[in-house]
């Protein structure tokens, strides 16, 4: 017993000497006093203790500094991303809008639409998520929607609960420490069909800002207020999403690349991030003319780039083996030899 309480005092101090809002400190305070050592003895304390550790570690007032310099952001996405001229414009317009209303100091009164990058598998649309993070200089954290069921997975469980868990949302603002990142909501089209309705309902809070200040995480039983946050969506299509939701997103359809710019993106993005990824020099590795189009299209038509860049990263696997096992000299891919660099 005096262990207990001799606990609960250490939780009291580190209460008050973390840097929470009033009320927030207050709750804890309370929850101290009046649950007095905790009836369930070393189980409940843990669970006291991680719930107490977890809302502490949280970002309450820490906000990433945006990088406002809409040129580069274009430098980053042309960078990253080969053609998309019309998504890049789209994606320029929207920064320009935010980045005027932060210049008059009027940012929190701006509530712009959530982009959502809509388009096929391998278009793009993740890597235009990391494209605009990385020009605001803000961190992002990826949500996987896909087969999503249960809702508490996003707004959390009851620490009363035995399965007691924060939320994804809450999680990614603590892994982001920073209370204002790019969140993105992954596939938000592909979540279980059972449970459709009470995950849309989530994401409506989530997206609309008259309700994202206050939002609730059952774990954390308090608001939390998510209006600083980014957050960007992608889905394969629109129709398996609520109509609800669809009306705070500002859709970009995302093209499918032709073999052309397939055959550019390949040259000169894919193969020599593939090289340098697998620790093979400038010059080593040459994929001939006439090998192409088999790379670019093993399996028939493919609208994305997901697939190349599999192919790509498997041709310099196995080159980085044969070097280790003592081959010397270039490497040249040929449509002879090509089957032997990507079987397996």
């Amino acid at each position: 017993m005096d262990s207990a309480r001799t606990t609960i005092e250490e939780l009291k101090i580190k209460i008050t000497q973390a840097n929470l809002p009033q009320e927030v400190s207050e709750k804890l305070l309370n929850l101290l006093q009046f649950s007095g050592p905790p009836a369930g003895g070393g189980a409940e304390m843990a669970s006291l203790i991680s719930y107490i550790d977890f809302i502490i570690s949280l970002p309450f007032s820490k906000y990433s500094q945006d990088i406002l310099d809409i040129n580069r952001t274009k430098q980053i996405l042309d960078k990253n991303h080969y053609g998309l001229q019309s998504v890049k414009d789209r994606i320029l317009e929207y920064l320009s809008v935010l980045i005027l209303h932060k210049q008059k100091r009027q940012e929190n009164n701006f509530h712009a639409p959530i982009l959502a990058f809509i388009g096929l598998v391998g278009t793009g649309k993740t890597s235009l998520a990391y494209s605009i993070a990385e020009s605001l200089g803000r961190p992002l954290v990826r949500i996987p929607f896909g087969g999503l069921g249960d809702p508490a997975t996003l707004r959390g469980a009851s620490r009363i609960r035995p399965d007691a868990e924060p939320g994804q949302i809450i999680k990614a603002i603590k892994a982001a420490k920073a209370s204002n990142p790019v969140i993105l909501l992954d596939e938000i089209d592909r979540v279980a069909v059972e449970h459709k309705v009470d995950i849309m309902g989530v994401l409506v809070e989530l997206l609309d800002p008259a309700q994202n200040q206050t939002f609730l995480d059952h774990y954390l039983d308090f608001p939390y207020d998510l209006s600083q946050v980014l957050f960007i969506a992608t889905a394969n299509n629109t129709g398996n999403i609520a109509t609800a939701v669809l009306d705070r997103l500002e859709p970009i359809m995302m093209p499918a690349y032709s073999d052309e710019e397939k055959l550019i993106i390949g040259k000169n993005y894919l193969l020599p991030k593939a090289m340098e990824e697998s620790g093979i020099d400038k010059g080593v590795l040459i994929i001939d003319e006439v090998a192409w189009p088999q790379i670019l299209r093993p399996l028939g038509f493919d609208s994305g780039i997901r697939s190349l860049s599999r192919s790509l990263q498997s041709i310099c696997r196995k080159v980085a083996r044969k070097k280790v096992e003592g081959e010397v000299g270039m490497f040249k891919i040929t449509s002879d030899n090509l089957g032997e660099y990507l079987s397996g």
